[in-house]
């Protein structure tokens, strides 16, 4: 069974003075795989938009069946988006919705877009997935925010390994949350590790390097895709967790204990805890928390993980 060997590694804490956002704008890519034609129309119905923007496209995977794609004008930047992109992508794919014909894509209403500068960010649609036995719908509402990634920080100091958690105020639960130190994937670029320094750097100060680095869902099986998915019935999210582990010294501990950082231009309140190991599987509700936690341990038992050097 591989181990972790006792070397220390060093990394480096950052004032938040120092942190600057690092930004990447990468082109929509095309799929080739859809044709689209494009009509406006007046809406008939008294709680839709004054109009809405219709578009037809048509799948490689069902060539007789083509799909409207209905939307209000403030969401018209959403059908060529990423996020789009990738669930259609998904959907034809080897193991994809439609894959062995039972089911077909009818209609898909987008319903909501966030932007974040030019980028959609977050995207919400209602696709009318049909069983073909027995004609009814199957459920198909859609929160996209595509893939992202969370780093487990293990750091041993004087005979114990901690563990470094963000909390951060969550609008959506109503209340502050623990959590691994995560971030959103910038237009399905696959940068897994860029992003996951980065975000790293900016909600806690530490500077990992990049071959100190170890991603967890790689151990996976295949067929998962290698990532974990929280909330497959209502969200697209994808998740890589990757795993950092060195040894430093109290006063590291200390500095980090406490830290408040994050991007306050992007609303970013983040304050820093340093938590035992021995005790995290109890202290959070962050699902990429636990499991990064289920998969470190399946690893180091089955032996996966590399040795440090």
């Amino acid at each position: 069974m591989s181990v972790w060997s006792s070397c220390s590694t060093s990394i480096s804490i950052l004032s938040f003075s120092r942190i600057n956002k690092l930004t990447s704008s990468s082109p929509i890519h095309n799929l080739r795989l859809i044709s689209r034609t494009f009509s406006a129309q007046m809406s008939t119905s008294s709680s839709s938009p004054s109009y809405q923007i219709t578009h037809t496209l048509k799948l490689p995977i069902q060539p007789t069946q083509p799909v409207t794609v209905v939307a209000a004008p403030v969401c018209r930047n959403a059908i060529g988006c990423s996020l789009f992109e990738q669930w259609l992508k998904n959907i034809q794919s080897e193991k994809g919705l439609l894959a062995d014909g039972s089911l077909s894509l009818s209609q898909v209403l987008i319903q909501g877009v966030d932007m974040f500068g030019k980028r959609v960010c977050f995207l919400k649609f209602k696709a009318d997935v049909i069983d073909k036995e027995t004609g009814q719908k199957v459920p198909g509402i859609v929160f996209a925010r595509g893939p992202a990634v969370a780093v487990l920080i293990l750091l041993d100091s004087e005979g114990k390994t901690y563990t470094v958690l963000t909390e951060q105020v969550r609008v959506p639960v109503g209340r502050p949350v623990l959590e691994l130190p995560a971030g959103m994937m910038d237009d399905n670029v696959g940068d897994i590790f860029g992003t996951a320094l980065r975000e790293v750097e900016e909600e806690t100060g530490i500077q990992l390097k990049l071959d100190d680095m170890v991603d967890l869902t790689s151990f996976l099986d295949p067929s998962t895709g290698n990532k974990v998915i929280p909330s497959p019935g209502g969200c697209d999210e994808e998740l890589s967790l990757l795993l950092y582990r060195g040894s430093v010294g109290a006063d590291v501990i200390k500095q980090l204990q406490g830290k408040e950082t994050g991007l306050r231009e992007h609303g970013e309140l983040i304050k820093v805890h340093v938590v035992p190991y021995d005790r995290l599987w109890r202290m959070t509700p962050d699902a990429k928390v636990l499991m990064s936690i289920a998969i470190y341990e399946m690893a180091k038992k089955e032996g996966f993980l590399p040795h440090k050097n």
